[in-house]
């Protein structure tokens, strides 16, 4: 599961808090299966994860 990372200035600038988010000790498997769907586009900021596919592209400029 392709999960990838913000750093935590990147996140306040995107306002990442105001998206679906799970603790990192989660199964990303699991939430996508359950919750998301197999296209959701998580993105690891801090501790948490985050579900922004609504916004692209916040997920394209993560690495």
């Amino acid at each position: 599961m392709k999960v990838k990372r913000l750093t935590k200035e990147q996140g306040k600038r995107f306002d990442i808090c105001r998206f679906p988010n799970f603790h990192k000790t989660g199964s990303v498997k699991c939430m996508k299966s359950l919750y998301y769907g197999k296209d959701a586009l998580l993105v690891r900021c801090g501790d948490y994860i985050y579900n922004v596919t609504s916004e692209p592209n916040i997920y394209e400029q993560a690495k």
